[in-house]
C-alpha cells in the first residue's frame, strides 16, 4: 500500500502534485501488471491505519508536530483514533503531565461521572499524544484537550471543522483527510474559505517560520483544477442571514424608537439597496428636472385623448409578447414554420417586414429561424444582427396589413431570427432552395465575393416576396385559433383582447392631428419619465424592503391568533411571547391552552428538549403514555399554527415544520430529570455524551423562557413546575465548571 501525500507550502504545489501523479501511475501500471485494470475508491481500515501510521512517523522525523487531522465526520475522528493504540508520540515525563493534568480536571466531576466510558477512552489516547475533539465529546473532555493542544502535549489531534472556528489552536502541520465534506444536502469540495480557515491553522506565530498542509490521497489523486479551485478560487460570496420572526416583531412593535421597517433597513439584505440610494436620488432629482422642461399640449385634437392612445398601443405591445410566447411553445406552430412559409417581423429597424423561412436552427438554446427578409437595398451593407432585437420600445399603432415596401432596387438580408419577431404568419408558401439561398448569401458576405450578383434561388425567392406585397391586399395571414388551434383558454382571451383592441386605435382624434408624431413623441417621453419616477420613488420607499410582504404576513398571522390587537398593539399574549427566544408563538400557544398542567416538572422537561435537540437519526426512545400524549399536544399545536400561516399568506409544510421537533432525546431527559446517573442514561440512546449535555444545558435555558411567560400571565404554578424543571436537570456533569474560569488551571 502505498501513501501519496501533496503538499502545499505557501499555495504552490505543482512540483509534490506531480510527484503524486508520477507514484499513482507507477502504482497502477505495477498493478495492472499483477492484477488486471482495477479502479480502486475506497481503502480498508487496515489499510487506512496504515496511512496514518506512516504520516505521523514521517512527520515525527521531520519535526512537523503537532498535527490537527481535520476529517469531517465524527464516527471517523473517533475510528482513526482507535485504530492508532499502538502509536505512542509522548515521553514518560510528558505522560505524568498529562495524566496529573488530566486527574486534576475530572476532580470537578462528581461520583460515576469520573469513570464515564469516554473519560476513559480519552485518558488512554491523551497518555499517548492522541485526541479526538467534536461536538460528540463532552465540554469538559474538549476543554481539556484545547488546554493540553496549547501546551504542546497532544501531538496529533483528530477534529472535526468546527475546532477550526473561533479558537486559536495553531499547529505546525495541518492535514486533510478528504477535501469532500457532506453539508447536509449533497458531499462537495470544499469551499475556498472552508479550506483556507482550516489550512490557517498550519504555523504557530513565534515558533514556526511556515506551516505545512497535506491533502491525503488514499484511493485516487484529485484533479488539480479542483485543488486549484479549492485553494485559489474565489471566495464564497457574502448571503444576508437577516431572518423575520415572531420574536422580533413583537419585541420591536413595544418600541416606540424602532421599527420594524427601519430594522430590515439596516440589515445586510438591504445593503445594495443602502448603497444606491444617493444616486436614486439624484436620478430622481434629474427625472423631475427633465419633466419640468417637457412642453404641455396645446392641441385640441391631442389633448383629449392622446394619452389614452398611448396605453392603448403599450398595452398591444404587451400583448403581443404574451401571445407570441404561448405560441412558439405549440409545436403545430412550429410545423407550421417549415421553409418556404411567408412571415412577418417587427424589429427596431424591421417594421412589418415581408420574409421567408429558410430553415429551423433546434441546436442552440433557444430556437431560432433562417429567414430571407425583404429590406431596401442600403441595408444589405449594415450589421443587420444588431437590429434583430424585440421592439420593446412604445410605438403608433400600424395595422397588420400595412407592409413595408421596399424602395427600388429591391435589397435583402438572411438572417437568424428568434421567434418573438414574428408578428404574422401568412397562408403563403413559396417555393424556396433554403440550402442554396443560404450558401450564396454567406459566400457573398466575404470581401472578394462582396460584389458579386445574387444567385437565381435568391432572385426567384425576392422576386416572390415582391409580389407579396404589391399585392398584398389578397394574402391572408392564419388564424392562431381557427387555422392553428391554439384553444388555450389565456391565449384565446388575450388575442380577442389584442384584436377588440387593434379595431378601436383608428377611432382616437389624435391621429387626425398633422403633427401626431410630434406630439405623441412628447406624450411618450412624459409617460416613460413618469414611469421611471415611479419606479424611483418604489425603490426608495419601504414598499421595496425585500421583507416586507414576509412581515405583513407575519403580522396577520399574529393578529389572527391575538399576539396582536387589529391597531397592532402588543396584547397579553404577545408579552408572554416577547420573553421566549425560540418557537415563541408555539409556546404560547401551549401555555395558553393549559398544554403543561397534567404533566410534572420532568415529563415537561423532557417534551421541551424536542425543541433543542437537533440531530435527525438517533434510536428511538421508549415514551410512557402520557410523554406520547404529549407529544401528540406539541404536533397538533404546530399543525394548528402552520394552517393559521398557510390562511394569513405564508407558504409552510405541515410535515416539514413538524419535523423540525426531534423527541429522540425525551426518554434520556425525563430519566435524568427524575435522578438518574449520566452513565445510565447514555445507556438509553445512540446520540454521543456531548450532544446530550448540550441539549440540556439550552433546555435550562428555555426553561427560564418558560418561567419568565408564565410570570407575564399570573401563572404561579406552572412558573414554580419550570424552576422545579430546571433545578432537577442542573446537575453534575452536565453543568460542571468550565476549565477557564478555574484558576490554577
Amino acid at each position: 500500500m502505498y501513501m501519496y501525500v501533496c503538499m502545499y507550502v505557501l499555495i504552490v504545489f505543482s512540483p509534490r502534485y506531480q510527484d503524486a501523479l508520477s507514484a499513482k501511475k507507477e502504482r497502477a501500471t505495477k498493478a495492472m501488471a499483477s492484477y488486471g485494470p482495477k479502479s480502486k475508491q475506497f481503502v480498508n481500515p487496515k489499510e487506512e491505519k496504515n496511512i496514518w501510521l506512516s504520516l505521523v512517523h514521517m512527520l515525527n522525523k521531520k519535526d512537523k508536530l503537532p498535527v490537527v487531522a481535520f476529517t469531517f465526520s465524527r464516527d471517523r475522528c473517533s475510528g482513526n483514533a482507535d485504530s492508532l493504540s499502538s502509536l505512542d508520540l509522548t515521553t514518560s515525563e510528558e505522560k505524568h503531565v498529562i495524566h496529573t493534568y488530566f486527574q486534576k480536571s475530572i476532580q470537578l466531576l462528581k461520583g460515576s461521572d469520573q469513570s464515564l466510558p469516554q473519560v476513559k477512552w480519552m485518558r488512554e489516547h491523551l497518555k499517548r499524544g492522541v485526541a479526538v475533539h467534536h461536538s460528540g465529546i463532552l465540554p469538559i473532555l474538549k476543554e481539556v484537550i484545547e488546554l493540553l493542544f496549547q501546551k504542546g502535549l497532544v501531538r496529533l489531534l483528530f477534529a472535526t471543522e468546527t475546532f477550526a472556528m473561533g479558537v486559536n489552536m495553531p499547529a505546525r502541520t495541518v492535514v486533510f483527510d478528504a477535501i469532500m465534506k457532506h453539508d447536509g444536502t449533497r458531499k462537495r469540495d470544499l469551499y475556498p474559505g472552508e479550506y483556507v480557515q482550516m489550512a490557517g491553522r498550519a504555523g504557530r506565530r513565534g515558533l514556526d517560520t511556515n506551516g505545512t498542509v497535506i491533502v491525503l490521497c488514499k484511493a485516487d489523486i484529485p484533479e488539480a483544477s479542483d485543488l486549484h479551485k479549492m485553494i485559489l478560487g474565489q471566495p464564497t460570496t457574502l448571503e444576508s442571514r437577516f431572518r423575520l420572526t415572531y420574536s422580533m416583531i413583537l419585541n420591536l412593535m413595544r418600541v416606540e424608537t424602532l421599527r420594524v421597517e427601519d430594522m430590515m433597513k439596516r440589515s445586510f439584505s438591504e445593503i445594495d439597496s443602502a448603497r444606491s440610494e444617493q444616486d436614486r436620488k439624484h436620478n430622481l432629482e434629474t427625472l423631475l428636472s427633465r419633466k419640468q422642461q417637457l412642453q404641455t399640449l396645446d392641441c385640441q385634437l391631442c389633448t383629449s385623448d392622446i394619452h389614452q392612445y398611448y396605453c392603448s398601443c403599450a398595452q398591444l405591445l404587451s400583448l403581443r409578447e404574451e401571445t407570441q410566447a404561448v405560441l412558439l411553445n405549440k409545436p403545430q406552430v412550429l410545423k407550421v414554420l417549415s421553409p418556404g412559409r411567408v412571415i412577418t417581423i417587427f424589429t427596431e429597424k424591421y417594421k412589418y417586414n415581408l420574409a421567408v423561412v429558410l430553415q429551423q436552427n433546434t441546436r442552440t438554446a433557444v430556437k431560432t429561424f433562417t429567414v430571407l427578409i425583404l429590406c431596401n437595398i442600403e441595408d444589405e451593407s449594415e450589421q443587420v444582427a444588431k437590429h434583430l432585437n424585440p421592439f420593446l420600445s412604445v410605438e403608433p399603432y400600424v395595422p397588420r396589413e400595412d407592409l413595408f415596401h421596399p424602395d427600388s432596387p429591391v435589397g435583402h438580408a438572411v438572417v437568424d431570427i428568434s421567434g418573438k419577431l414574428i408578428v404574422n404568419i401568412s397562408g403563403e408558401v413559396i417555393p424556396v432552395e433554403s440550402s442554396r439561398i443560404i450558401e450564396d448569401y454567406r459566400r457573398r458576405q466575404i470581401p472578394r465575393f462582396s460584389d458579386n450578383p445574387p444567385s437565381s434561388s435568391v432572385s426567384k425567392a425576392v422576386q416572390s416576396l415582391l409580389r407579396l406585397v404589391e399585392n398584398h391586399q389578397a394574402m391572408t395571414n392564419l388564424n392562431p385559433v381557427k387555422d392553428l388551434h391554439v384553444m388555450d383558454l389565456d391565449f384565446v382571451s388575450s388575442w380577442k383582447e389584442m384584436k377588440e383592441l387593434e379595431k378601436k386605435m383608428n377611432n382616437y382624434s389624435c391621429v387626425c392631428c398633422p403633427n401626431f408624431k410630434e406630439h405623441f413623441e412628447n406624450e411618450k417621453s412624459k409617460c416613460e419619465i413618469q414611469q421611471q419616477l415611479s419606479d424611483l420613488n418604489f425603490k426608495l420607499s419601504e414598499s421595496s424592503l425585500q421583507f416586507l410582504p414576509e412581515y405583513k404576513h407575519r403580522v396577520e398571522v399574529l393578529k389572527q391568533l391575538h399576539f396582536l390587537n387589529q391597531k397592532e398593539l402588543v396584547s397579553l399574549k404577545g408579552r408572554v411571547a416577547c420573553e421566549i427566544h425560540s418557537y415563541e408563538v408555539l409556546l404560547t400557544e401551549l401555555i395558553f391552552c393549559n398544554a403543561f398542567d397534567d404533566y410534572s416538572p420532568e415529563e415537561i422537561v423532557a417534551l421541551l428538549s424536542c425543541m433543542v435537540f437537533q440531530q435527525s437519526k438517533c434510536s428511538e426512545p421508549n415514551l410512557t403514555e402520557q410523554l406520547k400524549k404529549g407529544k401528540e399536544t406539541i404536533l397538533k399545536v404546530a399543525a394548528d399554527l402552520v394552517e393559521t400561516e398557510n390562511t394569513c399568506g405564508l407558504k409552510t409544510s405541515v410535515e416539514e415544520y413538524q419535523k423540525e421537533f426531534k423527541f429522540g432525546l425525551v426518554e434520556v431527559v425525563y430519566e435524568w430529570a427524575k435522578g438518574k446517573e449520566f452513565v445510565d442514561v447514555i445507556e438509553l440512546t445512540d446520540v454521543s455524551e456531548g450532544l446530550i449535555v448540550r441539549c440540556i444545558q439550552r433546555l435550562d435555558e428555555l426553561c427560564r423562557d418558560v418561567r419568565k411567560g408564565a410570570k407575564v400571565i399570573g401563572a404561579s404554578f406552572l412558573g414554580q413546575k419550570m424552576v422545579e424543571a430546571s433545578s432537577c436537570i442542573k446537575r453534575d456533569i452536565v453543568f460542571a465548571a468550565s476549565l477557564y474560569t478555574k484558576s490554577g488551571m
